[in-house]
């Protein structure tokens, strides 16, 4: 659980940089916990993924907005703000399936660590 919410502390905690931010949390957590125990190996990561997965999208984004001149922005921002919405309720939505327990997978996340 702490895994999950330390990226959502994370992000708001960095404002408009929060890409960076959202996952330091999850990146402590696996590195401390990962040999001991098995389910918050498993959630630290998930939670590594969808924010890295994140943090990918919103540089695609950033850049989208850069290549065009400002005029992309029409596009990414509302985007931007639907994908923030995602995040959010993603991120709650897991801190409270791993404090029941239930192993959650964040849905359209690059597996990037295994």
């Amino acid at each position: 659980m702490f895994a999950h919410l330390s990226a959502l502390v994370g992000g708001l905690l960095t404002g408009a940089f929060a890409g960076l931010g959202c996952f330091i949390g999850p990146l402590v957590i696996w590195l401390i916990k990962k040999d001991t125990m098995p389910f918050v190996d498993d959630q630290a990561k998930e939670a590594l993924n969808f924010n890295i997965t994140l943090a990918i999208v919103g540089v695609a984004l950033l850049l989208l907005t850069l290549i065009t001149f400002g005029f992309g922005a029409l596009l990414t921002v509302p985007v931007g703000i639907l994908i923030g919405i995602a995040w959010l309720v993603f991120t709650i939505i897991a801190a409270i399936k791993a404090n029941e327990g239930e192993r959650y997978r964040y849905p359209f996340t690059l597996r990037l660590i295994k």
